[in-house]
Parts: structure tokens; sequence; C-alpha cells
């Protein structure tokens, strides 16, 4: 049966005149020979240049990526409550100016937004002990992309509606 569509699909393919480069059996559902296609497509295809500078790896600002990482840390384990009602603003980011370049630190001052009063409550938690989880997963993943160790304060603020508002969703970047 596997033979007789083989056969089929190259006949298919001399009939309209082309000349496939390779017929490869394959299951996405079973995961059966992936690597088979892709070693083929990859010898057909040209090299292309490269879309970042060497050691890159995206071009959004580093602002912007640890503002994402602060929101990912935010959003584990709340997502049912808070969605989509989470956004971060980093207001600032530098390294600390009196601390030796063998030891450098990077200070982050961070806004956390929400919808509601009762948005910020999850979010900060009881006495403030998801928050600073959320400081501690953030910093960590924030440490490890940046390369030096890292002051995080993070405050929380509620900006009302702030999804259909124009005027807030500029502010907030979107």
């Amino acid at each position: 049966m596997l033979a007789q569509r083989l056969a089929a699909a190259a006949e298919l393919g001399s009939s309209v005149g082309l000349d496939w480069a390779a017929v490869v059996p394959v299951s996405a559902t079973a995961g059966t020979q992936l690597e088979d296609v892709v070693s083929e497509l990859s010898a057909v295809l040209p090299e292309g240049p490269p879309l970042y500078p060497e050691g890159e790896l995206t071009d959004e600002p580093d602002a912007v990526m640890v503002a994402e990482l602060i929101r990912e840390a935010a959003l584990e384990g709340v997502s049912d409550e808070l969605p989509h009602s989470i956004a971060v603003v980093v207001q600032e980011m530098r390294l600390r100016p009196d601390r030796p370049e063998d030891r450098p630190l990077l200070d982050v001052f961070a806004d956390v937004f929400v919808e509601r009063p009762s948005q910020k409550a999850i979010v900060i938690g009881a006495r403030g002990a998801r928050l600073r989880d959320v400081g501690t997963r953030a910093r960590a993943a924030i440490e490890a992309m940046m390369g030096t160790p890292v002051f995080l304060d993070l405050h929380v603020k509620v900006a009302k509606e702030w999804q259909r508002d124009p005027k807030q969703l500029r502010r907030l970047g979107f």
C-alpha cells in the first residue's frame, strides 16, 4: 500500500513536469520520519543572511525583554484570575554607578499594572508573599539573561480598564 502511494506521488510529479528532489513518507501524528523531511528541505534551501548580529537573540530592547520576564513571573500560577490583565513597564534600568567594575549590579525599577484593586491584591498576595515570589523568579530570569546580579524594585499599580483605553495602552507601550 505504501509503495503504491509513493509510486503514485512520483508519477504525479512526472505527469505535470516536476522532478521531485525526494518523496518521503511521513506521519506527523505518529511523528515518524519528520527528521527526514527536515533534512531533505534543509538540503535544498539556500542559507539566508543572519537576522541579528552574532550573539544577539532578538531585536527587542533589553527593557522590553525584562518587562516580559517580570510579566511571565507574575502570571505564573494566576493565569485564570489574571489572563491578560497584567502589563509591566520598566521605568528605569541602569548599572549602579558606585559599584566596582568587577562586581556590577543592575538596578531595575518596574511597575506592574492591573485593572482592578482586587487584581492588585492577587498579585501582591498575603503580606506581600506573592509579589516577593514574583520578584525572586523574575530576578533569577533577568540575571540569567543579562549576566549580572540584579536589584529588582517592583510596584503594583491599578490602571483602571487600561486594555480599553487607547491613551493608557500607549503609555504602557502597546
